[in-house]
C-alpha cells in the first residue's frame, strides 16, 4: 500500500509588515506589499498560477510517500521544492526581477518501522538589492537577507500523518498548508529588522544555524473579513505596542475598543488560568462590546506584539455577534477579551 501526504508554505508581504525607513519605497512605490494568499491551495496547477500571478515570494513545498506491506514501511521518498515568484519594481514603467534560490536542504529521512519523518529547507533571495549595515563582518550588505522556510513531514504505517514548522526566517509572513491544500498555521512574527541584520552568512540553514519558528494556528474566515474593515475600511486604526510578559488588557477592567493582533502571539488567561494562544489576524475585544463594557479575560504578550485599536462602532453588532459565536465554539471556555 503507497501513502502520500504533503506540507506548503507561502512566504509574502503584507501590508503592515514594513516599517522603518523602508516603508516610503513600498508605500510610494517601487516596491509593493502582496495581497494575502488564497485559503486553499489545490494542487501543483494552482501553486504554479499563484506563483505566475506574483501572488507570493517563496514556496516551500514538501512531498512525500512510503510503502507498506504487512502493516511495515519497507520503502519511502520524497519530492517537491522551491518555488520562486519575482520582485515588481514600478520606476516609470513596471519591471520584473528574478529571485535568487538557494539549493534545497533534505537531509536523510528518519526511518522508524511504523513511521518516516521527512524535512526539507527551501528559499532564497530577492534579486533587488538592499543596502544596510550588518553587525558582523563585512559590516555592510548591498544583497537581499535571506528568506526560508524547514518544514518536517511525518507519516505513519496507517496513512495518516501530520506537519511541523522546524524554522524559518523571522520575514516575511509565512502561511502553512495541510496534505489537502487548507490553510493550517501561519508565522506569529514579523521581525523585519532582525532578519535585515542577520539572515545571511551562517546565521541560515545554508550556513551553521536556523531560525526556531513562531506559528499559531489560523484565524477564522469571518476574522480575516474583519481585519480588512478594520484596517482599510474607515478611520485608520492607531497601533499598540505590548511587550513580552505584559498585558493588553485586564480580566474585569472596562473596555469599549476592539484589537486586531497584527504581529506576535498573546495569551488568552481567564482567571489567571491561559485558555489559547493567539496569532495574528485574530478579532479581540468583542465580547466587552456586547456584553456590559467589561474585560472578561486577560490578553498578555508570549511575544512582543503589535495591536490595531478600532473603536467598537467599526464592525456592526451583527458580525460581532458571529465573531462570539464563532470563539466560543473554538474553545470550550471563552478566549476572548
Amino acid at each position: 500500500m503507497r501513502y502520500e501526504s504533503s506540507v506548503l508554505s507561502l512566504s509574502w508581504i503584507p501590508s503592515e509588515a514594513i516599517r522603518g525607513m523602508s516603508k516610503p519605497a513600498f508605500d510610494l512605490g517601487p516596491l509593493h506589499y502582496d495581497e494575502p494568499p488564497p485559503e486553499t491551495v489545490a494542487g501543483p496547477e494552482e501553486l504554479e498560477a499563484l506563483r505566475a500571478g506574483d501572488r507570493f515570494r517563496f514556496g516551500n513545498e514538501l512531498r512525500a510517500w512510503i510503502e507498506v506491506e504487512d502493516g511495515w514501511i519497507v520503502d519511502h521518498g520524497q519530492s517537491g521544492g522551491c518555488h520562486i515568484g519575482v520582485t515588481k519594481l514600478k520606476l516609470g514603467r513596471t519591471f520584473s526581477v528574478a529571485a535568487v534560490t538557494m539549493p534545497e536542504l533534505r537531509p536523510e529521512a528518519e526511518v522508524a518501522r511504523s513511521w518516516v519523518r521527512f524535512t526539507q529547507t527551501a528559499g532564497g533571495r530577492t534579486g533587488v538589492p538592499m543596502p544596510r549595515p550588518v553587525p558582523r563582518a563585512p559590516f555592510f550588505r548591498v544583497d537581499a537577507p535571506l528568506v526560508w522556510t524547514t518544514l518536517s513531514l511525518t507519516i505513519h504505517a496507517d496513512g495518516s500523518a501530520e506537519h511541523a514548522v522546524v524554522g524559518a526566517s523571522p520575514f516575511p509572513r509565512h502561511w502553512i498548508y495541510d496534505a489537502a491544500g487548507s490553510l493550517s498555521h501561519k508565522s506569529g512574527l514579523l521581525g523585519m529588522k532582525d532578519w535585515a541584520r542577520h539572515a545571511f552568512g551562517k546565521a541560515t540553514p545554508w550556513g551553521a544555524e536556523d531560525s526556531p519558528a513562531v506559528v499559531t494556528e489560523v484565524e477564522t474566515a469571518l476574522e480575516r473579513e474583519l481585519s480588512a474593515t478594520i484596517m482599510r475600511g474607515g478611520a485608520k486604526p492607531r497601533t499598540r505596542r505590548v511587550k513580552e510578559g505584559r498585558t493588553l488588557v485586564e480580566q474585569g477592567q472596562p473596555g469599549d475598543e476592539l484589537y486586531l493582533l497584527l504581529d506576535g502571539v498573546l495569551s488568552v488567561e481567564v482567571d489567571g488560568r491561559p485558555v489559547a494562544e493567539v496569532g495574528p489576524g485574530v478579532v479581540l475585544g468583542e465580547r466587552a462590546i456586547l456584553e456590559g463594557g467589561t474585560r472578561t479575560s486577560t490578553l498578555r504578550g508570549v511575544t512582543d506584539c503589535r495591536v490595531a485599536v478600532a473603536a467598537a462602532d467599526a464592525i456592526d453588532k451583527a458580525a460581532l455577534a458571529k465573531l462570539r459565536e464563532g470563539h466560543r465554539r473554538e474553545d470550550p471556555g471563552p478566549i476572548e477579551a
